[in-house]
Parts: C-alpha cells; structure tokens; sequence
C-alpha cells in the first residue's frame, strides 16, 4: 500500500509537492507551526504526502498520524500520541473517516483549529453508521462490505470510480486490490467529544466525491460552522489537489 501511495502521489503531484522552492522556516507571527495530518479508511498515512511536503518546505513540522483503524478508541490514541508530541499551538487535519477522529481528539488544548478534507463530522452520540445511514447513498458507501471477520471493505471493482477517480486507473485499481480495512468497531462506535463546537473549523468539500456525497460534506460544513473551500475533485482530492488543501491548512495555521 505504502509503495502504491507513493508512486501515485510521484506521479500526480511531482510538479506541485516536490518542486515547489524552499522557503525561510520563518512563519508569520501568531501561526501554528506543527500540522497533524490524519489519515481515513482504506489507506495509509503516505495519503498525506503530497500536502506533507508541501507544508514542510514552507517550514510547518508536519506530523502524519497512523491509524490502526482497528477501533475508534485506537485511532484517537494514535493521534492523541502524535499531538502529545507537539510542541506549541497544532493544526488537526482529517480525512474521510478520520473526521470522526478528529473529532473525538481535537478536544486537546494544544489544537488550535480542525480541518475537515470530505470528512465526517458527527456530533455527540452519533456514529459513521448512522452519519452513513441518514445521508444519501452513494457509490462509494453501497460499495462498502464486511468480511468474516468484520472488516470493512470497498468492493475492489467500485473503488477505482468511486474513491479515486481522478488517479491513473492502474494506480487506482492496485489501491483497490491493496486496501487496509476499517473494523465494523469503529463504524458504529459514537463520538463522546466534539471538538468542533469549541474550536475554529474548516472544510474542504469535494464536488465529485462519491462516497461522501458533495450535499452531505456542505451539511456537515455548514453544521460545524466552517470556514469552506471547494475543490472540483474525488474522493481522493487530497492527493489530486494537494495544493489547494494545503492552502485552506495554512489558513487554518494563521487562525488565532
């Protein structure tokens, strides 16, 4: 997964990740320096890599959390051990099934805003199977199936259209065949905490997502009253449009 992750990431983004200058480690004054960047269900933390480097040559320490996905309770200690780590005011970033994450974790004094990436963003009591269950069916959720042992899964034939569209179809079916599951756990396990009723908020919705339906995603921005960004990207955006995400983080950075 990790070597699929890093050539697909090599070969869309080279000209936007990798040659972007060096600039001065200077931030502005007031800014968050650290970024911890939280990945969903399916993949791994190299989801991540085309805004991690972007943000580290702009001179952000950079922190990419990995998740188990073996329960809820796991995932928010992996990230609470990331930002346990920090030192100083701390961006928390989550993609796809780690907005729940997030949620639960960003009550940490050290966040000083969330970001939402096609995100869920329950509230109190409420789990991704019933965020899942109340919103509009989409390619990507129908697609999704337990195995015996209750692991979730997205049917590997659906996954290349519904979740990463905008990626080489190679590239997209090897994602699909080389998937890490989410445990039916922390599918159906509530949030207790939801940090964004307490701190500044974020999100960037993606027009052509179809797992998170676009509707859905401006539903729960406009619930969470977040500061919103549209990027005319999949499910996958945050690779195909690096830039853009890591632009909404940098604002995010400079909130006090």
């Amino acid at each position: 997964m990790r070597n699929i992750l890093l050539l697909a990431t090599t070969v869309l983004v080279a000209g936007a990740a990798f040659a972007a200058p060096a600039q001065s480690a200077g931030l502005p004054k007031g800014a968050a320096h650290n970024i911890v960047l939280v990945h969903g269900a399916f993949v791994d933390q190299t989801s991540w890599k085309p805004v991690a480097d972007i943000l580290t040559k702009k001179g952000y320490n950079v922190t990419l959390v990995e998740n188990p996905l073996t329960s809820l309770a796991a995932d928010v200690d992996a990230t609470k051990q990331a930002l346990a780590k920090q030192n100083g005011k701390t961006v928390l970033v989550g993609h796809s099934w780690a907005g729940v994450v997030i949620t639960q974790a960003g009550d940490d004094p050290k966040v000083s805003a969330l970001v939402y990436v096609s995100a869920f963003a329950p509230d109190v009591g409420e789990s991704l199977a019933a965020l899942a269950k109340n919103g509009p069916a989409t390619e990507g959720t129908n697609a999704i199936h337990p195995d015996d042992k209750g692991n979730l899964y997205i049917d590997p034939k659906v996954f290349p259209t519904a979740v990463a569209a905008d990626l080489p179809l190679k590239i997209a079916e090897s994602l699909a065949n080389s998937q890490l599951p989410l445990n039916h756990t922390a599918y159906e396990a509530p949030v207790d905490i939801a940090a964004w009723h307490d701190k500044p908020t974020f999100y960037v919705i993606s027009t052509k997502d179809k797992v998170i339906a676009p509707e859905t995603q401006k539903l729960f921005a406009a619930r969470i009253k977040a500061e919103t960004t549209e990027v005319a990207g999949s499910h996958a955006s945050l690779v195909v449009h690096a830039e853009e995400v890591a632009s909404v983080i940098e604002k995010a950075a400079l909130t006090n």
